[in-house]
């Protein structure tokens, strides 16, 4: 029988063969030896040696991946390693003591803003809800309209008091509102560090649904507006009133007189303003913002086919007298085009002519003066950050440019290297030349000094010029905060003009609410002038209201009695607010850049015309 030699050669195997096994390892020398040097797999070296010790494996099957033995072994080792360190750090971190980095305490703006938010909530009339956080104030003035048979307008329940009566003056109220609404929009982010967004914006809105009661907001075309709520009659007639009487809000049982305005320019572009610039602060409710949109258009249409001033040959003219309306013109339009993005308001608010009657060019000693009365100034600031920002060119550029200049030269006159406006000894500058209640006029102008600076910043600008002088925008910034200080208790009389700021503030605030005691007893018309003639501080503090402050010597009388010195206003602590938030929290968190334009559509400035043709 034959088979395959494996190692080469034919092997014969013979079923007969005796040949014993020593004589089999003999025959093995006689192979040959070349053979024997090829190299053998594993089975045929099975073959030939026999069975053998195996050897240790140099790889380690995981299932799904082999990997080196000696690499596994490193892998895991790692992995025990690792685990063990953890655990030890970990033990470390929870037996070491913890060092908590606390936020840095906030500063006195921060403090101040958030103690004059809370005025608006003393001031509230109506249904008060649960969380006004006032508690010697209550539910008021529920009759509001039903009481007065004359107007047609029954329900006009809530708004915000004036000052220290508890008289409703759309106008001045409706400024207050676009300065609040204007400071969100700018400041979204300090408000927000300062935990105030909310409360802000509950504030703003608490005013503008009051507002929408005062015309008719679902109608294209209105022929009235309700101008007040309530009478201020002093002359102590036999029918008593919001000035004759000195009782708490919430104890007023006597009829309020509507006032209602057919041709009333003034009023009607400021409250177009006021809920246009609210729109853009809720521009995320759409519903609510469109509402707030439909009834500027209505109102800014109204302001403009029936022309007239609203204090004219009223009552009006003795409290909140308007002076013209051709400033509410330009103010009133400005806000309605960054509401709307309409070109039709922006070249209204950059037509020569009206600017011209607002008094863009001619000065005056009150020029600069931003208030309740006179919105030309911060028209000129609001539109010269259109073009800082967008730049919108032709037909709008010739007027834009002048506003911008003016609003720079406006700006100049406020450094304490001009000679504009006088100051006291202690610092305070006099915009208002030295007559009454100062600080209204202080804080509005601060205000704009700060958001001019920043929007300077804004646009990569370091400064701007006064003549041949190069000023930073620093200086606008310090000059803010040497007026905001002087109020805040940086005075001779070492006085904080905001009540509860501080530890010396006024005591005998002119207010019927904090003067008169919440103590179950209802004082009548008259029963409560002896609260009001008391020398005895108010029992109710008045948080957050700025007084109307000191006379052009830096004095202050506390006297409840002097409204000169001690009232409050909405206008005034509106423009507080603004200034305060202003300058508020890190200096490098500036305004909101993009957020007034959201209705503004793209910009492709209209080429100018060409020029005549040559003739030879």
């Amino acid at each position: 029988m034959y088979g395959r030699d494996p190692w080469g050669g034919a092997l014969e195997i013979n079923a007969t063969d005796s040949a014993t096994d020593d004589d089999r390892s003999r025959n093995l020398q006689d192979f040959d030896k070349a053979a024997l040097s090829r190299n053998l797999d594993e089975t045929q070296q099975s073959w030939l040696l026999g069975p053998t010790e195996q050897k240790k494996k140099k790889y380690v099957d995981l299932g799904c991946i082999i990997v080196s033995r000696k690499v596994f072994k490193w892998t895991v080792g790692c992995i025990i390693a690792a685990a063990l360190i953890a655990g030890f750090v970990t033990l470390i971190v929870k037996t070491v003591p913890k060092h908590r980095h606390h936020n840095p305490p906030p500063d006195n703006y921060t403090l101040a803003l958030r103690k004059a938010l809370m005025f608006f909530n003393a001031q509230r009339s109506g249904k008060l809800p649960k969380h006004n956080n006032v508690s010697w104030r209550g539910s008021s003035a529920l009759q509001d309209g039903k009481s007065d048979g004359s107007t047609t307008f029954k329900n006009l329940v809530g708004g915000y008091y004036d000052a220290g009566d508890a008289i409703k003056f759309n106008f001045p109220q409706s400024f207050a509102l676009t300065m609040l609404s204007w400071s969100v929009i700018e400041y979204p982010a300090k408000y927000e560090a300062a935990a105030e967004l909310t409360h802000v914006k509950d504030i703003i809105k608490w005013g503008t649904d009051y507002l929408l009661k005062t015309f008719n907001s679902s109608a294209d075309t209105i022929d009235r507006v309700v101008a007040q709520v309530g009478i201020g009659d002093t002359s102590g007639g036999p029918d008593p009133n919001d000035h004759y009487c000195w009782v708490r809000p919430e104890d007023i049982d006597y009829p309020r007189p509507v006032t209602e305005c057919h041709s009333c320019s003034d009023l009607a572009a400021e409250m177009a303003a006021a809920l246009a610039s609210a729109s853009i602060v809720f521009k995320d409710n759409k519903v609510y913002s469109q509402k707030l949109v439909h009834g500027a258009r209505t109102l800014f249409k109204f302001a403009r086919e029936q022309r007239g001033r609203y204090s004219s040959g009223n009552e009006a003219s003795i409290f909140y007298n308007s002076t013209s309306y051709w400033d509410e013109f330009v103010w009133g339009a400005s806000w309605l085009y960054y509401a709307t993005g309409n070109t039709s308001y922006l070249q209204l608010a950059t037509t020569p002519g009206i600017a011209k009657h607002a008094g863009a060019f001619w000065g005056g000693p009150d020029y600069g003066v931003f208030s309740w009365d006179n919105k030309l100034f911060g028209a000129q600031v609001l539109l010269s950050r259109l073009r800082l920002f967008l730049s919108p060119g032709y037909p709008y550029e010739e007027i834009l440019s002048t506003f911008h200049n003016q609003t720079s030269i406006v700006m100049c006159s406020f450094l304490p290297f001009f000679t504009s406006f006088n100051r006291t000894k202690g610092g305070l500058i006099e915009l208002n030349h030295g007559r009454p209640q100062p600080l209204q006029y202080v804080v509005n102008d601060a205000f704009l000094a700060t958001l001019y600076s920043d929007y300077l910043a804004a646009a990569d600008t370091p400064g701007w010029y006064c003549g041949p002088h190069f000023y930073s925008t620093d200086v606008l910034r310090e000059f803010a905060q040497t007026q905001i200080d002087y109020i805040l208790g940086k005075n001779p009389r070492k006085m904080s003009y905001v009540v509860g700021f501080g530890n010396h503030y006024p005591k005998r605030v002119h207010h019927r609410g904090a003067s008169v005691p919440k103590n179950k007893v209802k004082y009548n018309c008259k029963g409560g002038w002896k609260w009001r003639d008391s020398s005895k501080p108010n029992p109710n503090t008045l948080v957050g209201a700025m007084v109307a402050g000191p006379d052009k010597n830096d004095g202050f009388h506390d006297v409840r009695t002097n409204y000169n010195y001690t009232e409050p206003t909405l206008a005034g602590n509106a423009g507080l607010v603004a200034a305060l938030v202003a300058l508020s929290g890190d200096k490098s968190v500036g305004i909101d850049k993009n957020t007034i334009f959201s209705a503004v559509p793209p910009m492709f400035p209209t080429p100018p015309p060409p020029p005549a043709a040559w003739k030879p």
